[in-house]
């Protein structure tokens, strides 16, 4: 009589799976796939997923202004305030929170803008460069970095710009070394900085006059 192997239970052994099983089992798996495809791409079912492409809608608080705008979860704010706000003085650098080019303020504390996604900011208060301005007047930290000409190409300006505003607003009277610390998130390739600490100083006293925000 051949042996049974154990490799191959007979079908009436304990736990073996017989032959109509092993069919149902297929079946019941293929099925649960089907349903689940069905209701990825039914849009009455609820999957708690966003799908690639679609938007959300986010009210920002720019510069004093409530704007609403339509985005896609994955778009960060500096996309958002170029793209579709037109606001261009934040300016686009390395994009992966390196260079602050970017930088801008939320809720008065330097932030950068290619990594702080839109509908991070719902909800919290957007500074940008343009923000600075009364109509067509500088502020105050923009007219000190023109006096101390505290830019030479003039790209890595902005950020540079609202990193100072930043410092002020939480250090209205910071010796040099709080300005290098303040800024030293925002890189200068044409090496401006002693003028751009000098300029940082004289917003400083500026706005310790009484001169301007």
């Amino acid at each position: 009589m051949a042996r049974k192997s154990p490799q191959n239970p007979p079908s009436d052994a304990p736990g073996a799976l017989s032959r109509r099983g092993f069919l149902k089992t297929v079946g019941i798996g293929a099925a649960a796939v089907a349903a689940g495809t069905v209701a990825a791409r039914d849009p009455a079912v609820d999957t708690g997923e966003i799908p690639a492409g679609a938007t959300v809608p986010v009210t920002l608080d720019v510069n004093g202004r409530e704007r609403r705008v339509l985005v896609e979860p994955r778009w960060s704010l500096l996309f958002v305030l170029r793209e579709r706000l037109g606001l261009t003085g934040t300016k686009v650098g390395c994009e992966r929170g390196e260079c602050g080019a970017c930088t801008v303020l939320l809720d008065d504390e330097p932030r950068y803008a290619c990594l702080t996604l839109a509908v991070e900011a719902e909800g919290r208060s957007v500074t940008t460069l343009e923000g600075l301005m009364d109509g067509e007047r500088l502020g105050p930290v923009q007219e000190a970095f023109v006096a101390a000409d505290a830019f030479q190409c003039g790209y890595c300006t902005p950020g540079q710009v609202m990193a100072v505003e930043g410092l002020l607003r939480h250090t209205p009277h910071p010796d040099l070394e709080q300005i290098r610390t303040g800024v030293s998130g925002n890189l200068c390739r044409c090496g401006a900085y002693a003028h751009i600490f000098q300029a940082a100083a004289a917003a400083a006293e500026t706005r310790g006059k009484g001169g301007g925000r």
